[in-house]
């Protein structure tokens, strides 16, 4: 088997590289060209996979790497990833994220209708939600670009699968987290913080909406519910999520609680980080995953934290000797 996965570099790309390879698959990882690569996410596995150039604002380049490694399969990551960003950049998220999902699944029609499609489709879609928990069949209401361009990314899949024939299906993955998140996002940037404040780097830490409630889960155990969506005869959509919720509160208090610190006397509220139209809640039910899929999550919310904090002390350590 071959697979074609893009955002290969990135958090969620990297896990899934490496749960493919375990099976026994080619691996080719769709990058942009930069003047900056960075593969730190895939140095451990890069002698194992191949890096091909091409970008998901050139339909031509996405045509010629699959018609070029004619996979079996094809995992669309590749993303404008960054909420807050896609307010500042919302245009260039649409295209990465709503019509570059359209370019992949249009250069599959073109080359091989008999590829399996991954389309990420994200809990930010719900938005100011409808009901909790949130199901397959909950209604969308997104409260950001980056939101709205995956609603778009979302419905085209459905569109080409029920239009062409295509074996393509979404998961709707709610929050998941990793030492492999990006220090911008607010996980990351916590555990980050957390480290720094214990290996006296720094002494305090600056968060936006405190109260903000997310569905948090290992992204080691969501990669593995893509690839069984794509074992399915039949192609569905699936929420991914742990079901349980917590606060950013929550995870600070976790996270500094961790380090035997009292995080009261270290994290202030700064506005820049809150954002124009805030998601209040997100809370999934995987019960049609678990069924039809088997797929549980592992790694429970203190388990994460406690991995992602230990990651940071670690790598930071060897800075601060």
């Amino acid at each position: 088997m071959r697979a074609l996965i893009t955002g290969i570099t990135g958090q969620d790309g990297s896990y899934l590289a490496n749960l493919l390879l375990e099976k026994g698959y080619e691996v080719v990882g769709m990058v942009r060209r930069s003047s900056t690569e960075s593969f730190e996410r895939v140095n451990h596995i890069k002698e194992k996979i191949t890096l091909v150039q091409a970008d998901l604002l050139d339909q031509l380049s996405i045509i010629n790497i699959i018609d070029a490694h004619r996979p079996d399969e094809v995992y669309t990551l590749a993303a404008q990833s960054f909420v807050p960003t896609s307010w500042n950049q919302p245009v260039l998220t649409g295209e990465f994220n709503a019509i570059g999902v359209t370019r992949m699944l249009e250069a599959i029609k073109l080359v091989n209708k008999k590829i399996r499609f991954y389309q990420a489709s994200s809990s930010e879609m719900f938005g100011k939600v409808k009901e909790v928990p949130q199901t397959e069949q909950t209604s969308f209401y997104p409260r950001s670009p980056y939101g709205v361009a995956k609603v778009y990314g979302h419905w085209i899949t459905v569109n080409y699968r029920e239009s062409y024939g295509i074996h393509a299906s979404s998961g709707i993955l709610f929050n998941h987290e990793s030492p492999r998140r990006g220090l911008e996002f607010v996980t990351r940037k916590i555990t980050d913080g957390v480290a720094r404040i214990k290996l006296g780097m720094e002494k305090n830490l600056a968060l936006g909406n405190m109260d903000a409630k997310r569905d948090w889960g290992f992204a080691g155990d969501y990669v593995k519910a893509m690839w069984l969506m794509l074992q399915q005869d039949q192609p569905e959509d699936f929420v991914i999520a742990t079901g349980k919720t917590h606060s950013v509160e929550d995870f600070v208090r976790t996270a500094f609680e961790y380090v035997d610190l009292d995080y009261r006397q270290y994290v202030t509220t700064d506005p820049r980080f809150v954002r124009p139209a805030e998601v209040d809640l997100l809370q999934g039910d995987a019960s049609r995953a678990e069924k039809k899929l088997g797929w549980q999550p592992k790694v429970d919310f203190n388990g994460l934290v406690k991995m992602m904090v230990d990651a940071d002390l670690e790598r930071l350590s060897k800075t601060a000797k």
